[in-house]
């Protein structure tokens, strides 16, 4: 696989939130599309409901960018805040039982765009997109250490989603060339060893890669192109290390908005989230489009996007992290089938 040669890195923190800021708040001048009994394209509309505010904008960032919803084994449902500011909460637990919102770990340099617990340690791995890094801590917010760092194949990342395969190999979408023009494709999937964290990568040349999840039985990757609108599908070889064919799957008519995070149920439904308006799509493995979920018409426009989405795994309690200039928020609504690993964080 020939190397790419990327661009100079932008590897200072405030550039790259000032960059996420200046996107969101492009697609918050997007009226948030009408909604009704069905689709356009013929997928149910459903609306989703308040479960709770868990941020407000930070004075300093000038903004809250909720991403990250993860379960942990005791069934504590944990978010990251892209966009918080040292010493401000950048993992928060929230109790979907009481609603109690409470800080779990904050460091002065990460901005964390997303988390997901590993099969393999238990540990919850957060990607630090400015840091081109990938931390871990304990459930408890302890014990942080940097389990990923450095360039691979001579580049460096903007690490944004994860995945991890049942052993506990990472999978990561290099988000690299986020902030420029689709044809200067720069993104990559890269697969980072549970064990040694040799980083390898699987595809390159993309247009910003994104939301990455495991199909339902673990035998390929679905990864959306933050920069086409578009979502790939990578068939594996057996032991995850080589990406053996690929093809377009989905087109999302998203206007200004883009497809940001990707989890999947247990009947393989894939569940589209987008920056650019506070809703989720949801596919069929075949790509139909089976419902769209939104947030109450008079809540819309104080919120640009619903970037995240976790189904509490063996049930359909689903939440999705919507945030906007009111906040940033948890709401909550019926999955379709339920919850797996491939839905739970990333």
């Amino acid at each position: 696989m020939e190397q790419h040669c990327p661009r100079p890195r932008r590897t200072v923190a405030a550039r790259a939130l000032a960059a996420l800021a200046l996107t969101g708040a492009a697609a918050g001048c997007a009226a948030p599309a009408a909604t009704g009994e069905d689709g356009q394209d013929g997928g149910t509309e459903r609306t989703a409901e308040l479960l709770v505010q868990v941020t407000s904008v930070h004075e300093e960032t000038g903004m809250t960018l909720l991403e990250g919803p993860t379960f942990d084994a005791d069934g504590r449902l944990l978010v990251v805040d892209v966009t918080a500011p040292a010493g401000e909460p950048k993992v928060l637990r929230v109790d979907t039982g009481t609603r109690e919102v409470t800080p779990v770990f904050t460091d002065e340099t990460g901005a964390y765009t997303s988390a997901q617990f590993s099969p393999h340690d238990d540990r919850l791995y957060l990607t630090d997109f400015a840091g081109g890094k990938i931390d871990s801590i304990t459930p408890e917010g302890e014990d942080h250490t940097t389990f990923f760092s450095g360039e691979v194949d001579g580049a460096p990342m903007n690490p944004d989603d994860l995945a991890f395969d049942e052993a506990g190999n990472m999978y990561v979408s290099d988000s690299a060339g986020f902030d420029g023009p689709a044809w200067e494709a720069r993104g990559r999937v890269v697969r980072v060893d549970r064990d040694t964290a040799e980083a390898t990568v699987l595809a390159e040349e993309l247009p910003a890669p994104n939301g990455i999840s495991f199909t339902a039985d673990f035998s390929g990757l679905w990864v959306g192109q933050y920069g086409a609108n578009r979502v790939d599908h990578y068939a594996l070889n057996e032991d995850g290390t080589e990406v053996e064919t690929s093809h377009a799957a989905l087109y999302f008519d998203g206007g200004t908005s883009r497809i940001d995070s990707i989890a999947v149920d247990a009947d393989g439904n894939l569940y589209q989230a987008v920056h650019g308006q506070p809703r989720i799509f949801v596919y069929s493995p075949l790509g139909e489009h089976l419902a769209t979920v939104g947030v109450p018409a008079d809540a819309a426009e104080g919120l640009y996007s619903a970037t995240n989405v976790a189904i509490a795994p063996g049930t359909t309690d689903a939440y999705m992290t919507v945030s906007g200039d009111d906040g940033g928020f948890v709401y909550s609504f019926d999955a379709l089938a339920e919850g797996i690993r491939q839905s739970n964080g990333g």
